[in-house]
């Protein structure tokens, strides 16, 4: 028998490549097990090939409104070829970039498919051993479907299949508006489609704070996209004339939508099923792998990271974030356990930066007013509107806010943004909330003037009893 790993990861993800590095580079020997390709979905089938159509959409957009500016063209014409091309081509660039670094890392790739045979082994393909004093989980997420609604990757799609299809559909209705479905919405209108969005809750990006969502509903109004929130699928049926969804309105009426295309976007699901977790006493509850703040299991020398996991007992006002970066700094916290570093940082789960690269971008960090005023905070709100930046006007996009969360008298407890590029200034505000920092003290920094930027310091001059601009 070879001597044991020091660990053995068991996906290749985000949250699995990002353990598996940062063990090589803290000098332990790593392997690490995966049955597609190295990068997972948020490199082949979600962040990156969703963000590179967004940025086509993005110029379609820009190109029609260029007289706006002085520069006259014509209506564009989109080759959806090449815009494949183009996003396959970065994907592609990106995939072998992590693959040389993997392999500059010293970390054994193993293709194949994994079960987890004992709290220190994983077999894979029913076949090779890996056996290792740390186990970590990192099998990831799917894209889930609605029970009334079987995809068939034609008429009824998930996000996977949508970055898959050889054409625009002329009509598209959306399932869900939670980012994935914004997103896909506002491509999807970009390129000429007709959509319209259903939302079982009462709003738009139910899980931003109000005033956002409800900008972003009158700025897609104002776009054609039309959203049917607070009512219940019931059925879909494919015809002649395409995708056929039934739902039931809050006032109880039975309703039905048909479009060219239906994209699914209800969230995403635990990959766990037939792994062997519980067979080796890890905790699963609703098909995701129950971990302490730590990413511990419960069972000795077995972590669990990335899409997969949940933590109850963490008591936060939003659930575990299957988001990229989520993924990275729980690989990262876990890897640093392993290798015996002291007192490795906990990820700041509330700290946690959100992005939605719709048109328009939405970007927020830490409480929404009504979680502060649920947890009873004394709260105070100050709001930048982008029609008082010089910035956003020179772009053409005054629409939309930065919104401030802060104790009266203390430390600002969050930050809600909707407009010109936010998801790039959101950082920022990851740090005054993380930070814990007090608007005076964000508000003497010196933002650099004509910029998106300036806008964080003039909501923070506001907090502070020291605005210049704006309301």
């Amino acid at each position: 028998m070879s001597e044991p790993l020091d660990v053995a990861i068991l996906g290749g993800g985000n949250a699995g490549y990002a353990c598996a590095l940062r063990a090589a580079q803290l000098g332990l020997s790593v392997a690490m097990v995966e049955r597609d390709k190295v990068g997972g979905t948020c490199l082949h089938r979600g962040c990156i090939p969703t963000k590179a159509l967004l940025h086509s959409a993005e110029l379609v957009d820009n190109i029609r409104r260029a007289g706006d500016f002085g520069v006259l063209v014509g209506e564009p014409a989109i080759d959806w070829g090449k815009v494949l091309g183009y996003q396959s081509a970065v994907v592609t660039k990106l995939y072998k970039g992590l693959q040389a670094v993997i392999k500059a890392r010293k970390v054994s790739t193993i293709a194949g498919s994994g079960v987890l045979v004992a709290p220190d082994t994983i077999e894979v393909d029913g076949a090779q051993a890996l056996h290792a004093r740390a186990i970590v989980l990192a099998s990831g997420s799917y894209a889930r479907s609605l029970p009334s609604i079987p995809l068939d990757g034609a008429g009824f799609i998930s996000s996977d299949h949508a970055l898959k299809l050889e054409d625009i559909p002329a009509s598209v209705i959306v399932i869900g508006a939670g980012a994935v479905g914004l997103e896909f919405a506002s491509l999807y209108r970009s390129f000429g489609a007709t959509v319209t969005i259903v939302e079982a809750l009462p709003r738009l990006a139910p899980g931003e704070d109000e005033e956002v969502s409800t900008e972003l509903t009158r700025q897609f109004r104002k776009r054609g996209i039309t959203s049917i929130t607070g009512v219940k699928v019931t059925g879909a049926t494919t015809t002649g004339a395409g995708a056929t969804v039934t739902y039931q309105s809050a006032q109880g009426e039975e309703r039905s939508l048909t479009a060219e295309r239906c994209l699914v976007a209800v969230g995403r699901g635990p990959v766990s099923d037939g792994l062997g977790y519980e067979d080796q006493g890890v905790r699963l509850e609703r098909g995701y792998v129950v971990v302490d703040d730590w990413c511990r299991t419960g069972v000795d020398g077995v972590w669990a990271i990335g899409d997969l996991i949940t933590q109850p007992s963490l008591g936060l006002p939003i659930p575990h974030l299957q988001l990229a970066h989520v993924a990275f700094a729980e690989g990262i916290h876990v890897a640093e356990q392993i290798a015996g570093q002291a007192d490795p940082a906990l990820v700041d789960y509330l700290g946690v930066p959100r992005c939605t690269y719709s048109s328009p971008e939405m970007a927020s960090v830490g409480y929404t007013e009504a979680q502060a005023r649920a947890a009873e905070f004394d709260v105070e709100v100050a709001r930048y509107p982008w029609a008082a930046s010089g910035k956003a006007s020179i772009l053409g996009e005054p629409a939309g806010f930065v919104k401030a969360v802060a104790e009266k008298g203390g430390r600002v407890l969050g930050v809600h943004m909707i407009g010109p590029r936010v998801t790039e200034l959101i950082a920022e505000a990851q740090l005054i909330v993380n930070w814990e920092a007090y608007p005076a003290e964000v508000a003497a920094l010196l933002h650099p003037h004509p910029t998106l930027s300036e806008a964080m310091g003039e909501t923070m001059l506001h907090l502070a009893g020291k605005q210049l601009h704006g309301a």
